[in-house]
């Protein structure tokens, strides 16, 4: 628990004391203390704390809030809670004024836990997977891809942070329509390439990138493949493309920072058998009927707005089934939660998704479906529409060429999943405090540059001394403690609430703090004891940079 959440248990704990102390000598008369908050109050002069519990008492207590709150003062011990002063406020409010030094407790709190500051453990070893991005293999990674691997690896680290036991996969789409449309357009592209006459398939793969995968196959085995019968030769080109795509899918991620845990393929799913078992269960406890010579799920059941074929008519089973089955597969597996990142095109396969968990028994709370809006590119002020290279498509690979995986795992991560992205490839790629990467990567390189300074110019290194850490008094120096207090709360938070973003924000907050107090606080000062203090700010600080730009898989240069 961090320093400021210790301050708040303990004010919490002494508000309760003190209710019951006034209730055990007849000045409060209630049964029970109703749920109340004790949070920070928006505005700065209204305090560093604020309670409601006067008013959320008034009724029990049959006596006006401001009443109720006096009370409560006036049993208050404040001993160890580092309460200066209290005060009522309009209807009944209770505001605390904290002692400020207890601010200089953090730098030492920081500075001991280094890379483990803003480790928090509300997640008690749980067991959660995250899996995102699972992108179709039959093309290149775009920008939708690209947002969900930023979003899917910073909220993996973000939970990790938060104590939970986290797992990232990947789903291989290795079977299905898509792969059968995959053969066609692959086949085509092969035949045509040798001269031969062959339409392309309607609902074919037209990006360029197929025709770079037929032209390498045709450097490597020439025609061996011409007079093949049909059915082998589109077996072997879907062998050799999915491994080519599959290489690329994995090598791109890697590159944007991303490292799986599990890599699971859908066709295993068929081989095994567990999709035909996952359906004959349900048919065996209700769920499933027959119409038109094919299995329906009662999907209606789980608030679908109609059932959903899981058996087609010719026997093969659908997407659905073996999303169904592989689903059942993570929570046979021990997570307690699982995690899915899904562009927002998918909202209608959530409900009947959850309500087959819930079939199965699984609380279907526990699983997650994070939506992700649309990503828009901008440059020169007008939309992107086109690439090159893929023909369709922006990729991540030129993405990443374009502004560097720093600037597009950020901008991915400064908005919630909620809202489309306008990516402004100008913005990214400027040296200005108007990118946020650059004024955030900029501010920990100040820190660096600072103290190397500080070591050039013969400081001995040795740790202020309280006093010393008790000169650190300005108004700039008082709000960038504040904040470096709050990263453990801020991480319970985004945890809670599955927002990576949050924390983004935040770092970005912080750094506008550090330039502020650098543009108006001298760090290598003549006098020993207030630059020892300041050098320990700069430490603590460019710490917690590094830590919450570690979650976000952004690096924090010591140079720039």
């Amino acid at each position: 628990m961090s320093l400021y959440e210790n301050i708040k248990k303990r004010v919490t704990n002494r508000l309760e004391e003190a209710a019951y102390a006034a209730k055990a000598v007849g000045e409060l008369n209630f049964i029970e203390l109703p749920n109340y908050v004790l949070e920070e109050p928006r505005e700065r002069q209204h305090g560093d704390l604020a309670t409601n519990l006067a008013m959320v008492l008034a009724k029990q207590a049959k006596r006006s809030p401001r009443d109720i709150a006096t009370t409560i003062i006036k049993h208050l011990d404040t001993t160890g809670t580092w309460i200066e002063s209290s005060n009522i406020a309009g209807a009944g409010f209770i505001n605390f004024r904290l002692n400020p030094l207890w601010l200089t407790d953090v730098i030492n709190e920081v500075i001991i836990a280094g890379d483990r500051y803003g480790q928090v453990d509300i997640g008690k070893g749980q067991k959660i997977q995250v899996e995102f991005v699972s992108a179709n293999p039959t093309g290149l990674l775009h920008m939708g891809n690209a947002r969900g691997a930023a979003l899917g690896d910073s909220l993996a680290s973000l939970l990790s942070m938060a104590g939970y036991e986290v797992s990232r996969e990947f789903y291989i789409n290795d079977t299905g329509n898509q792969i059968h449309n995959f053969a066609l357009s692959l086949e085509s592209r092969y035949l045509q390439r040798l001269g031969q006459d062959s339409p392309f398939p309607e609902g074919g793969y037209h990006g360029e990138d197929l025709i770079e995968t037929v032209k390498g196959l045709i450097a490597k085995v020439g025609d061996k493949y011409l007079s093949v019968e049909p059915g082998l030769r589109r077996e072997f080109l879907v062998r050799y493309a999915l491994d080519e795509k599959m290489q690329d899918i994995r090598e791109t991620l890697q590159d944007f920072g991303v490292q799986y845990d599990v890599w699971f393929n859908e066709q295993s799913l068929h081989d095994s058998g567990a999709v035909r078992s996952t359906l004959e269960e349900l048919e065996n406890k209700g769920y499933i009927y027959e119409k038109e010579g094919a299995l329906w799920l009662k999907s209606t059941l789980f608030g679908d707005e109609k059932d959903e074929v899981v058996i087609r008519s010719n026997g093969t089973p659908t997407y659905f089934a073996a999303d169904i089955a592989y689903h059942r597969n993570k929570f046979e597996r021990g997570f307690t939660r699982v995690i899915n990142i899904w562009g927002a095109d998918h909202h209608g396969h959530v409900a009947r998704l959850k309500g087959a968990m819930s079939a199965f028994g699984y609380d279907q709370d526990n699983l997650q479906v994070i939506l992700m809006q649309l990503v828009r590119l901008i440059q020169n002020g007008e939309v992107v529409k086109m690439s090159k290279r893929s023909g369709q498509y922006i990729t991540l690979r030129e993405l990443m060429d374009e502004v560097g995986k720093d600037a597009a795992r950020f901008f991915f991560n400064l908005r919630d999943p909620d809202s489309t992205v306008d990516f402004d490839l100008d913005l990214a790629k400027a040296q200005s405090s108007d990118n946020p990467v650059y004024y955030i990567q900029y501010a920990h390189a100040r820190m660096c540059s600072i103290l190397r300074q500080a070591e050039e110019l013969g400081d001995d290194g040795n740790s202020p001394s309280e006093e010393d850490l008790k000169r650190l008094d300005s108004i700039e120096e008082r709000d960038l403690l504040k904040k470096m207090a709050d990263l453990p709360s801020e991480v319970i938070t985004a945890a809670r609430l599955m927002e990576p973003h949050r924390l983004a924000r935040y770092v970005l907050d912080l750094a506008g703090l550090f330039h502020t107090f650098y543009n108006s606080q001298r760090v290598l000062v003549d006098d020993v004891g207030l630059r020892r203090a300041r050098l320990s700010l700069v430490e603590a600080v460019k710490q917690i940079i590094a830590n919450v730009l570690r979650i976000l898989g952004v690096s924090a240069p010591e140079r720039m």
